[in-house]
């Protein structure tokens, strides 16, 4: 009895100790993940690529952004727009775009309905268990949202015996963090709490930042084969925002801590609680979560000041269900998933016109005028599905699946319907989607240090409630098509020695009716764009090259482009790259623990980003960049470390964001040299 609730209490509440039919005991690749299938499963039998940052990197790396967690893994890019801010490319270009699906323990952070690109600062990140990314389309057990990749934030597990640690921060431009974590179990039950308080004044002018965030995870076993799991998520964020305030050219070279809009600014409020109870056989699982989430976000956004200066406040809250049942048959180690997720979001918009006061390129003050958006938005899904898995050889895996996604929006209109100008306005009405999403794949085991996957995904994108009834100068957005992707993709994993592992993966997706932003040179607003190409290559390679020298390079090759987009009658940007797309993404890290000095460890780190065009037109390129870090970390005893990184070791000038405005070259500048010394104590 206790050996089994050990085993449950430093696992997740996914993994399954049991001897299951599902079990497996010649592979040698034995990574395990819990991303596709909501459950422990082993990565030699995944027919996607799932990469992880573990829970002791994570606390190794101390990251002051997730683009410091999310960089390490190859084809994925996360840039800094302010504050723990980003934008994502995973599979994509570097964008806003609702194409990714952010989960924290397999459970969505926000309702499809309400994507916010910002999406992992709402999660404790620096505290987390681990983060993995499953690339491309999610599996049949996700929905909308999930076409460039799912990122899954893990909360930590409960430890088996009382222990709490704490570190202070202290670093460059007024960087002060302390993080506190507690863990405990007592017979049934274990116990997880966190902490974390962080201030920065911002390199930038105006760009102070201030968060809060606490996760807490109490885990109870009913009985052997029965847990409930329930997580409670908080964050609050207040900053000044210049993150993605560009600068002309001039100013970006010689004068980069300027901010054009100082008076921006965001502040943000979200809090999450979920139950999940499994209950296990010897061949067959069930799974119930469910779950409530609210958020807020005020905010005077800075990129939009220039050409559609607005205030606004949002939010929604949630209520949901996502059941599972997974039954194991003898014959061909078959699985079978069959489940269903609901979804209830109602959400509200009110936004006013700003008229702000402008002295040289620099917005100094703002005044609130007309009401241009008061509405409320109610996004409802209910999503079954199912998920098949077997295997005709020992070595051959073939899996399949198929998800259907209802989803309905109601829309109320609190004022008058506007036809015409700047910020139309539609009258009440309801928007329904409806559709089918199947997915096939394999994988093949040549050797047991060697298995090839391949897989067809078919995934879609409804519209969000920003994208539909936030009309702006387009006539007609309530009638916006979904985006819809076919993905297909192979690739090969090894670990030939203990001390060598690798991953190669090739991709090939389009998209039909993407929706992008057109600047017509006046206003902007969004479009489906047709067709668009996404293919590419990605590579991760971990080599320990001796007992004190380890080496892991994560690197990417793809080209993004506009198969078919005709915004206008006189523009064609068919054939033509898309922006902010770099071809290349690499990331390579270089780890010293001295033989003689086991209590040291060091890390070089190389970021490279490599160019991309900054207009659909092509006609001019941001040149990429080139990037090193350095880390180290000293234990002095036991219970006491000593840490420190340098961020930016050479001061490079580079660029988190670069676009063509016109005829002016305009970039988002990135962090100078920095450094950062921090202490740990365990008790």
């Amino acid at each position: 009895m206790r050996s089994l609730r050990a085993c449950l209490l430093v696992s997740s509440a996914f993994v399954i100790c049991s001897n299951s039919v599902f079990a497996q005991s010649n592979i040698t690749l034995e990574e395990v993940t819990v991303t596709g299938t909501r459950e422990a499963q082993p990565k030699a039998e995944v027919s996607t690529t799932i990469s992880s940052v573990g829970e002791e990197e994570i606390q190794n790396i101390k990251p002051q952004h997730p683009t410091e967690v999310i960089g390490r893994v190859a084809g994925a890019h996360a840039a800094i727009t302010g504050g723990e801010g980003h934008t994502m490319a995973i599979r994509q270009p570097i964008s806003t775009s609702p194409v990714y699906l952010y989960l924290e323990d397999g459970i969505p952070t926000r309702s499809t309905g309400f994507f916010n690109h910002n999406a992992l600062y709402e999660i404790n990140v620096p505290q987390s268990g681990g983060v993995e990314i499953s690339k491309g389309p999610g599996s049949s057990l996700q929905g909308s949202d999930a076409i460039g990749g799912v990122i899954n934030v893990l909360t930590r597990d409960p430890s088996l015996e009382e222990e709490m640690n704490m570190s202070l921060e202290y670093g460059s431009f007024g960087f002060m963090r302390g993080l506190i974590d507690y863990g405990n179990s007592w017979e049934n039950d274990g116990l997880r709490a966190s902490a974390n308080m962080t201030h920065t004044d911002g390199w930038r002018d105006s760009t102070a930042y201030d968060r809060q965030a606490t996760t807490v995870r109490w885990d109870h076993f009913v009985d052997d084969a029965s847990s409930v799991k329930t997580i409670f998520s908080a964050s609050n964020i207040d900053q000044e925002t210049a993150g993605s305030s560009r600068l002309n050219r001039q100013d970006y070279e010689n004068s980069p801590t300027t901010n054009y809009t100082p008076i921006s600014f965001r502040k943000v409020k979200a809090l999450r609680f979920s139950s999940a109870y499994e209950t296990e056989t010897v061949d067959s699982l069930t799974s119930l979560t469910g779950y409530l989430r609210w958020n807020e976000m005020e905010m005077l956004p800075n990129w939009s000041l220039g050409y559609d200066p607005v205030i606004y406040k949002t939010g929604h809250s949630s209520v949901g269900l996502m059941s599972k049942y997974r039954k194991d048959f003898e014959p061909m180690r078959t699985r079978l998933v069959v489940g269903a997720d609901l979804d209830y979001s109602p959400g509200q918009r009110d936004e006013s016109k700003v008229t702000r006061t402008k002295v040289g390129n620099i917005y100094t003050s703002y005044t609130v005028g007309d009401q241009i958006y008061d509405y409320d938005a109610t996004f409802m899904s209910a999503s079954p599905y199912a998920h098949l898995e077997t295997s005709p050889t020992d070595k051959l895996r073939v899996s399949g699946g198929l998800r259907l996604d209802a989803i309905r929006y109601e829309y109320d209109n609190h004022l008058s319907v506007v036809t015409v100008g700047n910020w139309r306005r539609h009258d009440d009405n309801t928007v329904n989607f409806l559709h089918l999403s199947p997915k096939a794949g394999l994988t093949y085991e040549f050797s047991p240090e060697l298995n090839g996957f391949a897989s067809y995904k078919h995934a879609f994108r409804a519209p969000s409630e920003g994208n539909l009834f936030r009309s702006g100068k387009a006539a007609d957005s309530i009638h916006l098509d979904p985006v819809k992707v076919d993905s297909y993709e192979m690739g090969v994993r090894g670990k030939p020695t203990q001390d060598l592992s690798y991953e190669l993966s090739v991709y090939y997706m389009s998209k039909q009716d993407d929706i992008l932003t057109y600047n017509d040179g006046v206003n902007r607003y969004q479009t489906n764009a047709g067709e668009t190409l996404h293919k590419g290559i990605e590579a991760s390679i971990g080599y320990r090259l001796t007992e004190e020298w380890k080496f892991n390079l994560a690197s990417s090759y793809a080209k993004h482009t506009y198969e078919k987009w005709m915004p206008s009658t006189t523009v064609d940007y068919s054939g033509k790259e898309m922006t902010s797309a770099p071809r290349w993404i690499n990331n390579a890290t270089l780890n010293y623990t001295p033989r003689l000095l086991p209590e040291l460890n060091l890390e070089i780190e190389w970021v490279n980003l490599g160019e991309y065009w900054m207009d659909e037109a092509n006609t001019t390129k941001y040149e990429g960049h080139h990037l090193f870090n350095l880390r180290g970390a000293y234990k002095v005893t036991e219970n006491f470390n000593v840490f420190g990184k340098v961020m930016n070791l050479t001061d490079r000038r580079y660029a988190t964001a670069a676009s063509l405005n016109g005829t002016t070259e305009e970039f988002a500048p990135g962090l100078p040299l920095s450094a950062f010394l921090g202490i740990e104590v365990k008790f």
